[in-house]
C-alpha cells in the first residue's frame, strides 16, 4: 500500500508564549513526529544548543539562503531573520513522517501558501499581563524591548482567524494534550483517508 504523506504541523503564537517550552516538551512524548529545526540569526539563549534548537547563521547566511530558495519561509523578527529549510520538510513529509514546524506568526502566513492542507495552531497565553510576565522573567531584555514585543504581540493576536486550532498555554502539560488530541483528529479526516477506504464499496 502506498505509503501515506505526512502531515505538516505549524504551531505559532506571539513572542514569549513558551512556544519553545511547549515543543520540547510535546517531542518528548511524539515519536511519530519530527521537529523541522530552524535556521535564525539571533544570538542562542542559556542552554541552547545549535543543531538541536536551531541553527544559529549570520546575517549574510541566512541571506544567501534566502537568494538560493533554501527557505520555505523566513521573517525579520525585532532585528533578526527565522527562518525553515525547505528541502528537511519536504523530505520528511514524503518519508510519511509528520513534521512540526515553531514559528514566528510571520513565517506561518507563508507556510500557509505552500501547504494549505496543515493543522496551523496558535498558542495563546492565559491573558497579556501573564504573557508579560513570561517575558520579564526571562531576565534576557531590556524594558523598551520588552515593550517592543508586547507591542508585537498584541498584532499577532489579530492575525488569530488565520488559524485553524487555538491552544491555551495555561500549564504545558494540558497544551500538549491539545496538540495530540489536535494531529490525532488530522489523520483521520475525511480527505486524508477516503481514497484508502473508497475500494472498500467495489465488487
Amino acid at each position: 500500500m502506498e505509503k501515506e504523506r505526512g502531515l505538516l504541523i505549524v504551531l505559532s503564537g506571539p513572542s514569549g508564549v513558551g512556544k519553545g517550552t511547549v515543543r520540547k516538551a510535546f517531542m518528548q512524548n511524539a515519536e511519530e513526529v519530527q521537529y523541522s529545526i530552524s535556521v535564525t540569526t539571533r544570538k542562542p539563549r542559556e542552554g541552547e544548543v545549535n543543531g538541536v534548537d536551531y541553527f544559529f547563521k549570520s546575517h549574510e547566511e541566512f541571506e544567501n539562503m534566502i537568494e538560493n530558495n533554501k527557505l520555505l519561509e523566513y521573517a525579520h523578527y525585532v532585528g533578526n531573520y527565522y527562518g525553515t529549510p525547505v528541502d528537511y520538510v519536504e523530505e520528511t513529509l514524503q518519508s510519511g513522517k509528520d513534521v512540526l514546524l515553531e514559528i514566528e506568526v510571520q513565517g506561518a502566513k507563508q507556510v500557509r501558501k505552500h501547504f494549505p492542507e496543515g493543522a496551523f495552531i496558535f498558542l495563546m497565553p492565559p491573558s497579556l499581563s501573564e504573557l508579560r510576565n513570561r517575558i520579564v522573567n526571562r531576565g534576557t531584555e531590556s524594558t523598551d524591548l520588552i515593550d517592543n514585543r508586547m507591542g508585537v504581540a498584541k498584532d499577532e493576536i489579530e492575525l488569530i482567524d488565520q488559524y485553524d486550532y487555538i491552544v491555551e498555554n495555561d500549564q504545558v502539560e494540558l497544551a500538549c494534550e491539545r496538540i495530540h488530541a489536535i494531529i490525532t483528529a488530522e489523520h483521520l479526516r475525511r480527505d486524508r483517508l477516503a481514497h484508502k477506504y473508497k475500494n472498500v464499496t467495489e465488487v
